[in-house]
């Protein structure tokens, strides 16, 4: 008695959000059946948008107020001036913060260079606040 030939389709999926291959067998070896949901809500890309947009301003703010600084006292600056802005505005605290977890630190160290020092500094006076 002959095996009747094994029935599989495969669709590539990879921009759609639910992606995976249709099956059309009597029986499924498989470690996965189905697919993976990849459903990343707007709001999260414009939080970190958001976020870094504002960021930017200040780093505007800061180099007009002190043209003449040096890398390490630019940084104080940044440092200082994103703690008073997180105390007196929560909704861009709310937005650093999801940004920061969203986005990751590193995105936003890669998107302004400068602040790398300050951000983990914010960082870690956010976290501590939390506890």
């Amino acid at each position: 008695m002959s095996q009747a030939p094994k029935k599989y389709t495969k669709n590539d999926l990879k921009q759609a959000q639910f992606a995976g291959g249709l099956v059309d067998a009597d029986k499924v070896d498989a470690d996965q059946i189905g697919g993976t949901l990849n459903n990343y809500a707007p709001e999260q890309k414009q939080n970190l948008t958001d976020a870094a947009a504002e960021i930017q301003e200040l780093l505007q703010q800061l180099e007009q107020s002190y043209p003449n600084a040096t890398k390490i006292e630019k940084q104080s600056a940044l440092a200082v001036t994103l703690q008073q802005e997180i105390k007196q505005n929560p909704t861009f605290k709310a937005r650093l913060r999801n940004a920061l977890q969203e986005g990751g630190i590193e995105a936003l160290k890669v998107l302004f260079a400068p602040i790398g020092i300050p951000i983990e500094m914010v960082r870690g006076w956010i976290e501590a606040e939390a506890d």
